[in-house]
């Protein structure tokens, strides 16, 4: 397999980049660089004259005009197994957004105005939520963060401010503002923010309803002050502005007993012996019947909710699900560890018994996709830390047998010459 070209300054591979430009000469070595670091070399050379590159310079929509909805869930379908309503959703929402950012300073003939369409992606714990924003944002190259909702708090108390999300983000982007500002933020577990009993709070609830409220204005449209250096106080730190417009904010959470909540509106008129057999059926689907007013049942707050107006409801991953998990994407976790043992010149095979007794642990564990990789730390930790140390092992084995704990990883050594 020859060397992959990679950005000589950030060491990002040619595929996860837009453009990859070359130098001439090869020797001693070919000098490659980014289209970002071209960018950012950009922006510190204009900086000495006083000069802010504007959002010209970045990513523009004809960038992503040729990223039709089709052409990105066919990207998401190399990456993501299953969910097939949630990624078609994810498409059309994704192109719609970057489609109105072209219209930005723009006069329209009829005077109407595009708003944003935030996203909220609701679905059990190893369903492939934060990944598919994750795999989006770098089909598109934009700035993208990952935020944890349990640890926000209101501002003044202990925890992270929200103003934190859009400090990672900017960093995330370089430390530049423009690029900031067409990033994603994802906000991950926005479920455990739900006030205690549904509704509003008539106490003091600084991690469920106050970070909601802190989180109202900087959705949907903001300026939001950040300080340049670590520290929430400090006089001297200088503070920037970052218009969160145009940035886009998905939210994932599991939502457990939704499902519950979605039932006892939708079953109000239905009575017999079969009632609870027929929502038992319908389980896996009854997300895709979910509205505005189940969230604020639920206990997110009317205004928050109302700032989010599409809804991506995402499953359990079945068993064959789980199989095509294990090794058909492209950065699938069994590939990952093939090419953690070919790094010791050694073969690993996984039996296709040793794949099904795989996924049928993760389903025991009820972990989802997340348990396949936790399952495969424990069967090869023994081996993981012999392997180093021994010589002529040229393919390891793992079978049923193998990952039910019968017997030891099967070790296959090179041949003698005679």
């Amino acid at each position: 397999m020859g060397q992959r070209l990679r950005c000589s300054f950030c060491n990002k591979e040619e595929k996860d980049a837009r453009r990859l430009f070359h130098s001439q000469q090869s020797w001693p070595e070919k000098v490659s660089i980014c289209d970002d670091c071209v960018l950012l070399s950009r922006e510190i050379i204009v900086k000495k004259d006083g000069v802010t590159p504007s959002v010209e310079d970045y990513p523009k929509w004809d960038d992503f005009r040729h990223m039709t909805p089709k052409k990105i869930k066919a990207f998401l379908d190399d990456h993501i197994v299953g969910q097939e309503r949630a990624k078609l959703i994810m498409s059309v929402a994704i192109y719609n957004h970057y489609k109105r950012l072209s219209q930005i300073g723009l006069p329209t003939s009829d005077g109407v105005t595009l708003t944003k369409g935030n996203i909220l992606m609701a679905g059990p714990t190893g369903c492939g939520k934060t990944l598919i924003a994750r795999t989006i944002a770098r089909l598109l190259d934009v700035p993208f963060v990952v935020a944890d909702a349990t640890t926000l708090t209101e501002a003044g108390y202990v925890g992270e401010d929200v103003e934190n999300i859009i400090k990672n983000l900017w960093i995330a982007a370089g430390r530049n503002v423009e690029r900031t500002q067409r990033g994603i933020v994802c906000v991950d577990e926005i479920d455990k923010i739900a006030t205690r009993n549904g509704g509003s709070s008539s106490g003091r609830d600084v991690g469920g309803e106050g970070v909601q409220q802190a989180l109202l204005k900087m959705i949907e449209s903001g300026v939001v002050q950040i300080s340049t250096e670590p520290g929430k106080t400090r006089p001297q730190n200088e503070l920037i502005q970052v218009d969160t417009t145009n940035i886009l904010f998905i939210f994932t959470g599991a939502f457990t007993n939704l499902n519950q909540v979605v039932h006892a509106r939708v079953g109000q008129g239905l009575i017999g012996f079969n009632r609870e057999d027929r929502f038992e059926k319908a389980d896996d689907k009854i997300l895709a019947q979910v509205q505005a007013q189940d969230f604020i049942k639920f206990g997110l707050i009317p205004e928050f909710i109302g700032r989010i107006p599409i809804f991506v409801p995402l499953y359990d991953l079945s068993e064959d699900d789980l199989m095509d998990v294990l090794y058909k994407p492209k950065r699938s976790v069994l590939a990952q560890y093939e090419a953690l043992f070919a790094l010791d010149n050694v073969k690993l095979v996984v039996s296709n018994q040793g794949r099904r007794a795989i996924v049928k642990e993760a389903v025991k564990r009820k972990s989802g996709a997340r348990g396949l990789r936790s399952i495969l730390e424990d069967i090869m930790l023994d081996i993981m830390y012999e392997l180093p140390s021994m010589a002529n092992v040229v393919e390891i084995l793992i079978d049923a047998d193998v990952v039910q704990g019968i017997s030891d990883v099967k070790l296959q050594y090179m041949k003698k010459a005679s």
